[in-house]
This record gives structure tokens, sequence and C-alpha cells, in this order.
């Protein structure tokens, strides 16, 4: 008796635009708030995400993908990223280089790591080779470090001088002028804001390669979505829920390492690496914080934006609390104990 063969099984596809299209707006508006326009190190998304969608593209062509999705992606990563560079200047190439260097480690590791391994175990480790690599590579050229310390310097001081003149042209103006007479908040505000173009550059400097490190992160994961939602060959599994995110405990080593450089008397530039460190693991484990409170909060769309709006009003009191739940979640792992007690009064 003949056996049927058996039909084939379509991969499955994440569905809907909706968020996505929510973050690239985003991610297109918040450099145009002058504060924001000074800290953002890449201040194009599509410098970052149209090369990883061609490293993306070109992998899920070696598994059996479309060729014309990777030529298509790969003429785009080139004439963004030429127009990115032309006339620019050294710290626009820096920024482009930077790109090209992340979507080849994302690539690697995407072709490497292949099977259902999830996201922030591939991006993670690309991420940090990147940042290795492009490391080695800046002290490698005329300047090393210096040089490029001082391009980034630079590039943050000019970024805030053309901020202040934006926004004091725009305090100048007849409306605003009214605006501020009626209201002796407005004015207060528009003081406050001018103070912190002023003030922010220091901390953009010490911070630039932990908010580097975090954009590159999240082009990562939106080129993730993206291409699962237009290619027909799998990479692998889709992204997490945030109330399930989990990543290796191992990690916690990295905050450990930054917090440990903050204590001990070191030098200026090992204390400006701890203090990256901890911000961008501290970021970390806060998200997988948040995750365990929307774990257990379960919010509706109704009420998650009344939880979106209270996180911003009050993120100071919502962060520490998030990196608490984040961290303690290494040891006690709350989702799990969570799952046991429904498992048993069910």
């Amino acid at each position: 008796m003949p056996v049927p063969e058996a039909e084939p099984v379509e991969p499955p596809r994440e569905r809907g635009w909706g968020r996505i299209i929510l973050v690239l707006l985003a991610l297109a508006v918040l450099p145009a708030i002058p504060l924001l326009r000074v800290v953002l190190p890449v201040v194009d998304p599509l410098v970052l995400i149209a090369p990883l969608m061609a490293a993306l593209a070109l992998a899920g062509w070696r598994q059996g993908g479309r060729g014309s999705l990777a030529l298509l992606w790969g003429a785009m990563a080139t004439w963004i990223l030429w127009r990115a560079t032309r006339g620019s200047t050294a710290f626009g190439e820096l920024v482009a280089g930077w790109s090209v260097l992340l979507a080849v480690a994302f690539g690697i590791a995407t072709s490497v790591a292949s099977g259902p391994v999830p996201f922030l175990r591939r991006a993670l480790p690309a991420l940090g080779a990147a940042l290795v690599v492009g490391g080695v590579i800046v002290a490698m050229v005329p300047g090393g470090w210096s040089g490029a310390i001082g391009l980034v310097g630079d590039e943050v001081g000019r970024r805030a001088v053309s901020a202040t003149r934006e926004w004091q042209a725009m305090a100048a103006l007849p409306e605003w002028q009214e605006l501020m007479q009626g209201s002796p908040a407005w004015e207060e505000s528009s003081r406050t804001v001018e103070r912190q173009l002023q003030q922010v550059p220091g901390p953009a400097r010490q911070l630039f390669l932990a908010v580097l490190a975090w954009q590159g992160l999240i082009a990562m994961a939106l080129s993730w979505a993206v291409y699962h939602r237009v290619a027909t060959v799998r990479l692998g599994p889709p992204l997490a829920a945030l109330r399930t995110l989990r990543f290796p405990d191992a990690l916690v080593w990295g905050l450990i390492a930054g917090l440990a450089l903050l204590a001990l008397p070191v030098p200026g530039p090992l204390r400006t690496a701890g203090l990256d460190l901890t911000v961008f693991f501290g970021a970390l484990y806060a998200l997988r914080g948040v995750g365990v409170l929307w774990w257990f909060l379960a919010p509706g769309r109704g009420m998650s934006a009344v939880y979106l709006l209270l996180t911003l009003l009050f993120w100071p009191v919502v962060g520490a609390v998030a990196l608490t739940l984040g961290l303690g979640d290494t040891w006690f792992d709350w989702r799990r104990a969570t799952r046991r007690e429904s498992q048993r009064s069910e």
C-alpha cells in the first residue's frame, strides 16, 4: 500500500504591521526632539536597519530564500550608506562603518546559530563581537582611540550648539513669547530645556557606547521582525513577547563588572567603560523586569496605554522597580513560580 506523501508545511510567519510601523515612526520622530538629537549616536535609523536587513536577506538566500530579496536590500543599503556618507564628516563615516560591521556580525551569528535559537542569543553575541572588532579597528587607524573620542566629543558639542540655537530661535517667536507671558510654567519649561541642552553633552559623551549598543540592539530586533514578515525562509523563532522576555543569567556579570569599575579607583577611561556597562546591562535587566510586571499585571489594550502613560510620568520609580524585579528574576524566576501555582490549582 503506497504511503501518502506528507503535505509541505508552510513555515510560520509573523503577522501584523501595526506595532512595527509605530516603532518606525517613533524612531523617525525621536531625533527631531532637540535633546534626543544630541544624545542619539545614529540620527537616521535607516543607516542601521538597511544593512541589517541586507545581512538577514543574504543569510536567508543561503538557506534557500529568494535571491531577489537579498539583491533588493543590498542595493538599498548601499544607496542609504552612500547618501549618509556623501559630503559628511569623519563622524558620519564612523557611524556608517559601525552599521556595516554590526550587520556583518549579525549575519554571521544568524547563519551559524541555525535552528530554534532565540533572538537575543544571536543578537547579543553579534553586538559584543562588533564592539570588540570595532574597538580593535579604531585602535589600529591613525589617531586611534583618542581620535575617535575626539570625533564623538566634537559631534556631540556641534549638535548641542545647533539644538540650543534652534530652541532659542523658537522661543524668540512672538507666539511663543506671548504663550510664556501668559503662563509662568511655560516660561520655566523653556528655560529648563535650554539648561538641559547645555548640560547634556557631558553625559552624552560618557554614555555614547551604551546608547550606541542599545540603538544597535533595537535595530536588530526591528530588522528581525520585518525580515520574517517579508521573507519565505525562517532564520529562527519569532521575537519573544515582552512578558516572557528572558536571557542568559550569566549576563549579570556584565552589570557586576560595570559597578565594580565605578566603585574602584580606576583611570578615567575605565570608569567611563564601567558607566557604559552599568547603563547597558542595567537597562537590559530593567526591560526584563518590565516583562515580569507585564506577566503579573496581564493588562489589556486599554490598561496597557494607562500603564505606559504612568511609566512616562514616573519613569524613575518604575525603572527602579523594574530593575529590582529583573535582577531578582535571575535567582527567583518569578514567572516560573507563578506557573507552578497555577498548575497546582488546576
